[in-house]
């Protein structure tokens, strides 16, 4: 195979949950330019309308899911959805999360839960169901979580303080870890992408507040754009990536290796 053979998704589906706006709608713009075929879901039915319409603007196939991931039971009914229209999902990205702002000893306790049902058991319960219904079968799939810096370190206090947030995300991390160990052996590649700082609707405040410390204390001197994470998304979920698993990939500026 070229390389461009190596990068090319034609012919392949994918969901992205969280695909509505953000970093959700950047990773499936790239792999529906790839040539995939791509379904989004999000909570909130006319932000995918809006996303739909952008995906189609630029000839990508896609079809559009609402759903609430943080209710459990809403789950297994999605995937299964997405498998009927589908046949298969071969490229899975776990996007949809939330975050939430305050002192550990003022966190709320339902808060935490929040948090916890959606940036983590939410993502077992959905690769859990994927995997065993399509990907382990096929004998080939790529998974994609989306973690976050703060699930590799701590967190200046003066930026943030978002303890279930860091505690979830690195959840995140360890889980892509774990499951690259259990399922490499079916083909199955699960990496994940670590963003910095991205303007987004969920970093909005942060950044109005403390944009500019963030900024100097990358060494780019920049915030993550519309682009940053496109090229690094159709590498994992391409056969590019065949030998690259279990990963968690900081896309920061280099604000890590400070």
């Amino acid at each position: 195979m070229n390389v461009r053979q190596l990068f090319e998704l034609g012919g392949k589906h994918a969901l992205v949950t969280g695909g509505s706006r953000g970093l959700g709608l950047q990773i499936a713009v790239a792999l529906g330019e790839m040539g995939a075929k791509v379904a989004i879901t999000a909570r909130k039915k006319d932000e995918l309308d809006q996303a739909v319409a952008q995906l189609r603007a630029r000839g990508i196939e896609c079809d559009a899911l609402v759903c609430d991931l943080g209710k459990r039971e809403a789950i297994v009914p999605l995937a299964d959805d997405v498998l009927r229209r589908y046949g298969r999902v071969e490229i899975l990205v776990n996007n949809a999360g939330a975050t939430w702002g305050a002192p550990a000893e003022e966190h709320p306790l339902e808060a935490w839960d929040k948090l916890v049902n959606l940036n983590l058991t939410a993502v077992f319960v959905l690769t859990q169901h994927i995997g065993r219904k399509s990907m382990i079968p096929a004998r080939w799939g790529r998974v994609i979580n989306v973690a976050s810096i703060a699930g590799l370190m701590g967190q200046d206090p003066r930026i943030v303080r978002t303890i279930a947030y860091n505690a979830t995300k690195g959840g995140v991390v360890n889980f892509t870890r774990a499951l690259a160990a259990e399922w490499g052996e079916h083909g199955i590649t699960v990496n994940a992408i670590c963003p910095g700082f991205f303007p987004s609707k969920m970093t909005q405040a942060t950044l109005d507040t403390t944009g500019e410390l963030i900024r100097d204390w990358t060494p780019n001197k920049r915030l993550g754009n519309d682009e940053d994470l496109k090229g690094l998304a159709v590498l994992l979920a391409s056969e590019a990536s065949r030998h690259i698993t279990g990963q968690a990939i900081a896309v920061d500026g280099g604000a890590t290796v400070i």
